[in-house]
This record gives structure tokens, C-alpha cells and sequence, in this order.
């Protein structure tokens, strides 16, 4: 059996072959298509395997391209295989990406004959997507949202396999490539891999160019003189496919230093978007955005801003658009003349009494939100220390050691029927879904904490105190 490490140099050569490098002109003698701009390397404190650079590059730079017949789509497949577009061609009440998940476990069955093997064999085995949460992560969030959106995310993938399964039927694939589970794979490959291309709302896979990690964009929405300018940039930032050139290009982002982790912006994304269609979510996001309960009546009053515009941003800022309608809001209707509107409408402090009224209201509302979420900040910040406690390979917990572990911790040991430690591949992986689950939370509370901290800042400076 291949190691990994000759796995990876059979895909650079398979790539290689397909006109997939790094080069603008690659030397024909090349025997892999990367090492001119880019290598693999491991970065496990920053997503793990990934595109390091092997020179300087300078931005702007192109670093990749990936030729159009080496870019894995529902075209690229069914144009090798008559059967599969035969059998597509009778299911066109299906989505582009159910037909494109279709393909996926089509190939996969295929094994080692199947033309796409040896970049296959290189896809994840498991994600870690809000889709493949199971109850007990699902409820670790908290936050109604959030469960919302993992709910939300679960029934549409199931109700999508319902739909795709008479096609697979029909193409024979294997029962394990018909199931439930294989389809929650194929359904979470094509949402945390895929690039945009013009002639398949489904998108690609891109061979090599799906190595690059995630890095998050500046904030797209800059607030200048009181007002949201929106400077939105294409949803793939670092490249896209070039028709001239019949391929994918990707570009440095910024300058990189021999040796640095060359990253890929997929564009601007909350941290629950992050899990929902990538699986991870960032410590530092400048794009995260903390929804807070508000009155129908304040939303009917911002009728003006959209509702997804009244957030409290990751530093713990409210955002322009919720201070504004807040202004207005706390001005009883009697005293809301010309005057005052005309001030509410430039993104102007109305009055000092009624600033620290907004402040305080927020810092009100965020503390009574965290008073009814089941743990707080520090209850987390000890459970992650459990979790990874549990994930130790040498771990074999007492009994009483297990008493002495968080409730949360002991409902985990409890619904996986589990009693000791060293546990199966399996609910390492689960537990890798329920770390998430509490990271993400615990970033949402400390943008809580920070606005309350924000707002009490800004009510002592306007009282002078």
C-alpha cells in the first residue's frame, strides 16, 4: 500500500500531466506540477496540509493554473462516460449540485479505474460541516440560530439525497455509495471545495488548487462618516476562471516570504457561514457578526436597513445601522420632529441622554442574553480544556475521574455510551464536531462580553465619569 507521502508525488504527476502548475511557462522536463511558486507542506497550527511558498511572490502574482479538462465537474465527467450523461439526462428536475454530488460518488465507486483516482484518493474522508452535525453537537451551540441553521442544513441535505437517490439507483452504485452518509460526503466536498465557474452553478473541483487554506478578506463594509459604503469585491477574491486561457487562475493575495503559507480568500463569511459550508470557524474573523433578540417594532422601524444589518460586530461594536435605528427608537414619537430625524438620518448623536440610552439598552440586552445561554465564557474555556483532555490517545479515564468532568462532558460519555478514554476514529471525529460547536459559541459570548465592556465604556465618557 502507498505511503502518503508517494500518494501526494503520484497526484503532482498526475496533475502535471494535465497541465495543471505553478509556472507561467513550466520546464517540459518537470515531473510535478508545483515547486516553481509553491510546495506541500503540513501548518498544523493553521489548517493543517497546505500551499507553502518556496520564493517570495508578489501580489497579484499568478501562483496556479489549472486547465479547464483538468477541472473535475459534471461536464468533465459525463463527457468520459456515456452512461452516467445518459442516465442525468432523465433526472433534470435535479439540482446542478445534486447532479454533481451524483457524479462524485459515481466516480468514487469506481475506484481505482475511474480516470479522477488519483486526486480522489486525496479528498477528505470526513468534514466537519454543520450538515453532518448529529443532536448533541447540534444542541452545543446554544444559540437558537444557530441550532436553527445546523437544523436547517441537516433536513436539506437529507431531503436532497431523497430526491438523488433513484438516479444512483439506476447508475447501480453500490449501497454504501447510495447511503445517507456517502451522499453527506459528497453533499460536504462540493461545499467546502468547490471554486465558481461560468458554465455550472455547482461549480469545480479544482485538482491542486483545493490544497490552499482559507484566509478571511478585510472588512467589506468600511463605515465612513457615519455611513455602511459597501465596497463588496467578487465572492472569490484571489482568482477565477480565465476564458482566454482555458483555465483556473490563482493569484497571491498579498506579498508572501519564502516559506509562508500562501492562503485562498473564498470570500466574506460570518463564523457560522464558515461552519456551515467549510467546517471550521476563525478566532480572529473581522467579518463575524453577533445577532442579538430585538423588538418587532424596532425592526419595523428600520425599515430602511436590512435586517441582517443590525448586528454587533466581532470587537464587540455595535454596527452603525442598529446604534441609528436605536437612536430613533428611544425618542418618544412626540419628540421625533425635523429636527431630530434629520440628525437620526445623517448617523448623528441625537443628544447625550439619548446616546447613553442606546448604549445602555445594548448592554442590557447582551447581558441578558448571556444570562440565559446554559454556560458561560469561563464554564467554556474549561470544556474545550476537557475535550482536548478526551482527545489525548493515551487517555484511559477512572471512574471518578469521569464524575469529576463537566456535565456537558459527562452527557457526551453518556449519549456515545462511552466509559473510558482511547476512544474509536469515529468519536474522535464527533468530538472534533462538538469542539466546534463550543468554539463557536464561546467566540459569540466574548463578543458579547466585549460589546457590554464597549457600551459601559462609552456611557462613563459621556457622563463624564
Amino acid at each position: 500500500m502507498e505511503s502518503e507521502h508517494q500518494t501526494m508525488e503520484t497526484f503532482l504527476r498526475w496533475a502535471t500531466e494535465l497541465g495543471i502548475s505553478d509556472s507561467i511557462n513550466p520546464p517540459r522536463s518537470h515531473n510535478s506540477c508545483l515547486g516553481h511558486s509553491l510546495s506541500v507542506a503540513d501548518f498544523p497550527l493553521a489548517g493543517g496540509r497546505g500551499l507553502g511558498a518556496v520564493r517570495e511572490l508578489r501580489k497579484g502574482e499568478l501562483v496556479l493554473k489549472v486547465p479547464r479538462n483538468a477541472l473535475l465537474t459534471t461536464e468533465s465527467m459525463v463527457a468520459k462516460d456515456q452512461n452516467l450523461r445518459g442516465s442525468i439526462n432523465l433526472h433534470a428536475s435535479l439540482s446542478s449540485t445534486q447532479i454533481l454530488s451524483v457524479c462524485l460518488l459515481y466516480e468514487m465507486s469506481k475506484g481505482k479505474s475511474s480516470f479522477w483516482y488519483p486526486y480522489l484518493v486525496h479528498l477528505p474522508r470526513d468534514y466537519d460541516l454543520l450538515a453532518t452535525f448529529g443532536e448533541f453537537e447540534k444542541q452545543a451551540l446554544q444559540v437558537e440560530d444557530a441550532v436553527w441553521a445546523a437544523e436547517k442544513a441537516i433536513t436539506k441535505c437529507k431531503c436532497e439525497w431523497e430526491e438523488a437517490v433513484t438516479l444512483m439507483k439506476e447508475l447501480d452504485l453500490k449501497p454504501k455509495f447510495q447511503s445517507l452518509q456517502a451522499w453527506n460526503w459528497a453533499s460536504a466536498t462540493i461545499s467546502s471545495r468547490t471554486l465558481h465557474v461560468p458554465w455550472d452553478s455547482a461549480g469545480c473541483l479544482c485538482p491542486v488548487g483545493d490544497l490552499f487554506n482559507y484566509d478571511a478578506p478585510g472588512d467589506d463594509n468600511a463605515e465612513e462618516a457615519g455611513h455602511v459604503v459597501a465596497t463588496q469585491s467578487e465572492r472569490l477574491t484571489d482568482g477565477g476562471f480565465d476564458g482566454d486561457a482555458n483555465a483556473y487562475c490563482l493569484y497571491a493575495r498579498r506579498n508572501y516570504q519564502l516559506g509562508e503559507q500562501v492562503l485562498l480568500c473564498y470570500g466574506t463569511y460570518t463564523n457560522l457561514e464558515l461552519l456551515e459550508h467549510y467546517g471550521f470557524t476563525l478566532e480572529d474573523n473581522s467579518n463575524d457578526k453577533v445577532f442579538i433578540p430585538l423588538e418587532t417594532s424596532l425592526y419595523s422601524l428600520a425599515s430602511s436597513w436590512p435586517k441582517d444589518s443590525l448586528y454587533i460586530h466581532q470587537d464587540g461594536r455595535p454596527s452603525y445601522a442598529l446604534v441609528s435605528t436605536l437612536r430613533q427608537w428611544l425618542i418618544p414619537q412626540s419628540q421625533r420632529d425635523k429636527s431630530v430625524m434629520r440628525l437620526v438620518y445623517a448617523g448623528s448623536q441625537i443628544s447625550v441622554k439619548n446616546e447613553i440610552m442606546v448604549m445602555k439598552w445594548v448592554s442590557e440586552k447582551c447581558a441578558s442574553v448571556l444570562k440565559d445561554l446554559p454556560t458561560s465564557v469561563q464554564e467554556d474555556i474549561v470544556l474545550l480544556q476537557d475535550i482536548d483532555k478526551l482527545q489525548d490517545p493515551e487517555l484511559r479515564l477512572e471512574q471518578r475521574e469521569v464524575e469529576a468532568l463537566g456535565s456537558e462532558v459527562r452527557a457526551f460519555l453518556d449519549v456515545n455510551h462511552l466509559i473510558n478514554g482511547g476512544f474509536s476514529g469515529k468519536i474522535n471525529r464527533i468530538m472534533s464536531k462538538w469542539r466546534l460547536s463550543v468554539q463557536w459559541r464561546l467566540r459569540y459570548k466574548r463578543t458579547l462580553a466585549d460589546c457590554i465592556s464597549y457600551c459601559n465604556d462609552k456611557i462613563n465618557h459621556l457622563s463624564g465619569t
